[in-house]
């Protein structure tokens, strides 16, 4: 016999616990079944730490989004009373005709939103420690930083289960099967009918939705935690976040939490992932040159060899955009896939916005870009 709820979301990570919090904080009946446990590392919303901005170089579309997100951030942050969110800012360098700059100052110029230009002389008493490639343009966000990640996902889910959520771990997901009628989930413990679905499964989204054959592409990508050999990224010494637009490719990384290591990766690359249940999580050798060659051209005062190291994945769209849309057989499913390694400081609106599509089928945020139906053209 079939256990019945109206409300069920499939993927309890960033996004999955956002809409599980933002369904019970409306009063309605639901449970999440994530397949691992609490703020897990198999997934995408690991790794201590994740930038936060609102001068989106990505598109001016995601503006208004992260304008909502940082609000919902907020009252998150009042409701737990826990620090989620650290504004330390965000230096960004690059080519001044690179996307990345170009799409800051965009940002800035639509939005109103806080940019500081600064000049390379002014940069190098700004941001000791680093070494800014000769002809590039650096730009500073002051109400950029980064958030807690497994922080987030954790107080989403206590919030959600104080307001009455059910959540099922450790239980792996078999069949989803969805038609005009019915919305019936089999797991490895039990089959669960549901009145409304919201799928955010990341990696595993092209496996929960097969029939809808998203452009999904599953790629591994590795976080570094390197040696600080000078005091110059301390984050009590007021040191931000930072993104460099390298002609090798994008660098992105966050200030030193504990004086002893500064966490960094590459955005761009990443090789493909057949299997997200069995991604290679050791380090290869090929995983650590691009980074130290990296850290040797632009940080003189950390040491290019990692002493720790982690996976995680994106699962990208080919525009990288991401997809948040309702079944086209049955209305009553929503999903959110494909956020492209640049997704999880959306997570707060993200689970607004499944939440609105579950209950009322439309949103009244701007989220038209972000349809499936943009591949299909």
């Amino acid at each position: 016999m079939a256990h019945h709820v109206d409300y069920l979301v499939l993927g309890l990570g960033g996004m999955g616990s956002s809409a599980l919090y933002h369904l019970a904080k409306r009063g309605l009946n639901v449970l999440g079944i994530e397949q691992f446990g609490v703020a897990h590392d198999r997934g995408s919303s690991h790794g201590e730490t994740r930038i936060i901005r609102k001068a989106y170089f990505e598109h001016p579309n995601y503006i208004p989004l992260l304008q909502r997100a940082y609000e919902l951030w907020h009252d998150l942050e009042q409701l737990s009373g826990r620090t989620l969110f650290n504004r330390c800012g965000l230096m960004v360098a690059g080519p001044p005709d690179g996307a990345v700059i170009r799409g800051v100052h965009l940002a800035e110029e639509l939005y109103g939103v806080a940019v500081e230009s600064i000049s390379a002389v002014d940069a190098v008493e700004r941001f000791p420690g680093f070494r800014i490639p000769d002809g590039f343009e650096v730009t500073y966000e002051p109400e950029a930083g980064f958030l807690h990640v497994e922080k987030c996902v954790q107080t989403h889910l206590e919030q959600a289960q104080e307001l009455g959520a059910s959540v099922c771990l450790n239980e792996q997901i078999r069949e989803v099967n969805i038609n005009h009628e019915s919305i019936e989930i089999k797991t490895d413990q039990q089959r669960v009918t549901a009145s409304s679905l919201i799928v955010t499964t990341g990696a595993w989204s092209s496996r929960c939705l097969s029939e809808l054959e998203l452009p999904l592409e599953v790629v591994r990508k590795v976080l570094f935690w390197n040696p600080v050999r000078e005091p110059v990224y301390n984050l009590d010494a007021g040191r931000g976040s930072f993104f460099f637009d390298m002609p090798a490719g994008e660098f992105y990384g966050f200030p030193s939490l504990d004086g002893a290591v500064v966490k960094l990766a590459e955005h761009t690359g990443g090789e493909a992932v057949g299997d997200p249940t069995h991604v290679d999580r050791s380090l290869h050798d090929t995983d650590v040159p691009r980074v130290s060659r990296f850290v040797e051209a632009v940080m003189p005062g950390l040491s290019p060899q990692p002493v720790r190291h982690a996976v995680c994945m994106y699962t990208r769209t080919p525009d990288g955009h991401f997809i948040v849309d309702r079944h086209p057989v049955n209305q009553r499913v929503v999903y959110g896939a494909g956020f492209s390694g640049h997704g999880f400081k959306f997570a707060s609106v993200i689970g607004e916005i499944l939440a609105d599509l579950a209950v009322t089928g439309a949103t009244s945020l701007p989220i038209e870009f972000l349809s499936a139906q943009r591949f299909s053209n």
